[in-house]
């Protein structure tokens, strides 16, 4: 069944709003604990990297909950429904700096981000998981993710395109006001997103809790399962890779470009790259084998960012053209990064009976979340190795280079190891497709004989 565009963005819009958070929380919380909370670069690292201990259990948790979820409203939706309203009230709270001392704020800032990636994953978990029970071809599987991120975009578009300039415009001059009255702005967009997301989706496939389920086994097929552990792994370091580049993004417009007035367009024109980039995936890439096509797009864009390391500081217009370029080509893959936690789900089923879409995609976030922990943890420890300090208004040569070497060159050693992981990943376009035709014959087969047995029964 070939899905409506009413499917496809009320389903990306969404994405839109977790967008705010994701995109506030890679491109802004680290700048924004170290230059205007006030934690050192150090702890703020150490914050990031520590909070992530709770989501060795909640990520799973959630999983485990949301497949054995079953209500009037389906299995998934009702999560957006429920977590709406906490979503904007924590992401705001996220952004306020309270008038307290050193100590007292390093608390707060660990209580609400903590909070924060709660939250998160009480929304985003059934959120991700949908598409599963929204269409059951791989193809426009492909298609709504590729809606998706181009809306997920949108998010990023309004954290980077709106929240700067609201910024200045709510705090006149005063960054602590101005942080927290553009992200009241964007908290309650995001609430008003969820709830047209859960209005606008609908879950046309259901499946009934399977008997026999228990936490143990679910977790120990998934072990057992070679494809798992690679998507895993692998969406960790890209991540990774995405939040080292995210985080030390204003630095380098800062220190390195010297030109920190340019900080909002340099963000806005990579949030247009992403958009269209996320857009045309599915286009793109889509008639060629999903494996192989990333795999050459990793090279692509790792070749793009090297060569940003070497071109002249003072060369902006040149920067700015490829930072665009390497955006739009790293997210035409984004849906397939996506699209793999889907594979994974199918193919679990096709070898072991067992339907686990809710507790693949937690741990697949959970992968993202540990990912997200290890790239903000590195922004602040390397930063705070080099002696980075937000007092200098110029920052010595070592710190500079520093700086360079996070934005352009350890995402390519984690893309490196994105490389090597694609070569031992087995679900190809082709494999996919066999899969899904397994599965829906199977789900035919078993539909067609249950009227006969109902009927057995009477008689």
């Amino acid at each position: 069944m070939q899905l409506t565009m009413k499917d496809k963005i009320g389903y990306g819009l969404g994405d839109t709003a977790c967008g705010f958070v994701w995109q506030a929380t890679m491109f802004l919380l680290a700048y924004f604990y170290t230059d205007v909370f006030g934690l050192s670069a150090g702890v703020m690292g150490t914050l990031f990297l520590i909070s992530r201990v709770l989501d060795a259990v909640t990520d799973p948790l959630m999983g485990l909950v949301v497949d054995r979820t079953r209500t009037r409203y389906g299995q998934f939706r009702p999560y957006l429904l429920w977590g709406a309203i906490p979503f904007g009230i924590v992401c705001v709270l996220t952004f306020y700096t309270p008038d307290f001392s050193a100590q007292g704020k390093i608390i707060y800032a660990s209580i609400t981000y903590i909070l924060l990636t709660l939250v998160y994953t009480f929304v985003n978990v059934p959120y991700c998981a949908m598409p599963g029970v929204i269409t059951a071809d791989p193809k426009e599987r492909h298609a709504l993710q590729s809606w998706r991120f181009f809306l997920a975009a949108a998010g990023s578009l309004a954290i980077s395109g709106i929240a700067l300039p609201l910024v200045n415009i709510i705090g006149k001059g005063n960054e602590q006001v101005g942080y927290f009255g553009a992200m009241c702005v964007l908290g309650i967009c995001g609430v008003i997103l969820l709830f047209v997301c859960f209005f606008t989706t609908k879950e046309r496939y259901t499946f009934d809790v399977q008997p026999g389920a228990s936490v143990k086994k679910d977790l120990k097929l998934l072990m057992g399962n070679s494809q798992w552990r690679i998507m895993c792994a692998f969406k960790m370091m890209a991540t990774g890779s995405n939040v080292v580049r995210g985080g030390a993004t204003l630095y380098f417009v800062k220190y390195v470009m010297d030109h920190p007035e340019l900080a909002t367009q340099f963000l806005l024109y990579g949030s247009l790259a992403t958009m269209f980039g996320s857009l045309c995936s599915s286009r793109l890439l889509g008639r060629f084998d999903r494996v192989t096509s990333f795999k050459w797009i990793i090279v692509i864009y790792s070749l793009i960012s090297l060569t940003i390391f070497f071109i002249p500081a003072n060369n902006i217009a040149l920067i700015f053209a490829l930072n665009i370029l390497f955006l739009f080509v790293f997210n035409t893959t984004t849906p397939l990064q996506w699209l793999m936690a889907s594979d994974v789900v199918d193919y679990e089923e096709s070898r072991s009976g067992r339907r686990l879409d809710g507790l693949v995609f937690s741990t697949y976030l959970f992968s993202l979340k540990i990912g997200l922990a290890i790239g903000g943890a590195l922004v602040g420890w390397i930063l705070a190795f080099s002696s980075y300090s937000a007092s200098n208004a110029v920052q010595p040569d070592n710190v500079l280079t520093t700086i360079k070497i996070l934005f352009c060159i350890v995402p390519v050693v984690l893309y490196a190891g994105m490389f090597t992981l694609l070569s031992f990943y087995k679900l190809s376009s082709k494999r996919v497709e066999e899969i899904s035709q397994q599965l829906q014959r199977q789900r035919a087969a078993q539909h067609a004989t249950q009227p006969a047995d109902a009927a057995a029964a009477v008689n």
